[in-house]
């Protein structure tokens, strides 16, 4: 039997602004950007994790957190470094740990659909690596059939359209790689949407993974690896050709390549960007530092992201406000932005429709 999902208080849905990031403008008569309807495309699992709901997990299980998840919370990272890295995958797990029942995860799903229901998010691909997760949960496919099944019973409670990203770890072998784009392949049409490759980009070259990625896209799921967030253009590069992309994990390193953007922009490619997380993990000085204009001004289709809003202390509606207030973009361009997250979606066509509908309601348009 279920057990009954436990909320946070009210106050606790939205998300703590991150105190190191610019305060966005007050007095304004613009439209809330919480409620331009969006799609998430970029979200990791643990990641989506409310942090009152770590606290109370860590405490009913008995994990001990340290200060970075307790009194200084969100945490300050800089992995743009090995030490960096290591210490935010640390904190990862510990995260990880505190989800330790079915109905853990069942929790944790239901309050990010919840979240995002807040946020404007009428369609959530939420990443996950069955690995990290299956000793714990009978191995790899009871694992994924968990995960699918609590997706669907928080889609069905919330509103919100939930796929499965399944996700291998580049600093594991090709061959598990292989294991899990198999395992994928066999949920396609049942809630798995997409086939992603996440981890530390230096230790695990995207060209590596092809043979994964190739069962992936002949089984008939996005092709969406991360590239181009701690190492530039090369590692987009070969997310772009070698596994075929349709989308890309952050890729903002692209920019450093005119060339290779031009080709991104003729592909169709979408650009997963994570201005919070770029800056909390120091691949951007500060949020007006992230190319975000510069790709949407060369054409690339963009959908912005939160990464792991339990590392990075911020969510969806809030990498809408940096665009606004740190890169000026119009209430059309933000528009513009929401509907792109929306056609790079594997969203069924009639959630595409209404949220595409509900963008022009909430720019003031006429249906397109």
């Amino acid at each position: 039997m279920e057990a009954r999902t436990v909320s946070a208080r009210p106050a606790e849905h939205r998300p703590m602004p991150d105190p190191r990031e610019p305060a966005p403008a007050r007095g304004s008569a613009r439209p809330d950007v919480a409620l331009l309807p969006k799609a998430h495309l970029h979200l990791h699992f643990t990641g989506s994790m409310r942090h009152s709901t770590l606290v109370e997990l860590a405490g009913l299980h008995g994990v001990h957190l340290p200060d970075a998840l307790v009194e200084d919370w969100p945490p300050r990272l800089h992995a743009t470094d090995e030490r960096g890295w290591f210490r935010f995958q640390r904190l990862y797990d510990i995260a990880r740990s505190v989800l330790q029942t079915p109905d853990d995860l069942r929790r944790l799903l239901r309050e990010t659909a919840e979240d995002e229901a807040a946020e404007g998010s009428g369609w959530l691909e939420i990443q996950v690596d069955p690995s990290g997760y299956a000793g714990r949960f009978g191995g790899l496919t009871p694992t994924v059939e968990l995960v699918l099944d609590a997706a669907r019973q928080a889609s069905e409670a919330t509103g919100v359209g939930i796929g499965v990203v399944i996700a291998a770890n580049r600093t594991r072998h090709p061959l598990d790689a292989k294991t899990l784009a198999r395992l994928a392949v066999r949920y396609t049409g049942r809630g798995v949407v997409g086939f992603g490759l996440s981890n530390d980009e230096r230790r695990g070259r995207a060209y590596d993974f092809e043979g994964a990625f190739r069962i992936a896209k002949r089984g008939g799921l996005l092709s969406d690896p991360h590239g181009g967030e701690l190492l530039g253009p090369a590692s987009v590069r070969e997310c772009l050709e070698t596994l075929e992309a349709d989308r890309i994990g952050h890729g903002v390193r692209a920019v450093e390549d005119p060339r290779l953007l031009e080709r991104i922009v003729d592909r169709g490619v979408t650009l997963e960007v994570c201005p919070a997380s770029n800056v909390g993990l120091g691949v951007a000085a500060t949020a007006s530092d992230v190319p975000l204009r510069r790709l949407f001004e060369a054409g690339a289709s963009i959908a912005l992201g939160a990464d792991d809003p339990l590392l990075f202390g911020s969510r969806l509606a809030r990498q809408y406000e940096l665009a606004r207030t740190e890169h000026a973009f119009t209430d059309a361009e933000l528009a513009e932005l929401a509907r792109q997250s929306i056609r790079a979606s594997a969203a069924p066509e009639d959630v595409r429709r209404r949220l595409l509908a509900g963008v022009d309601a909430w720019l003031g348009d006429p249906p397109r």
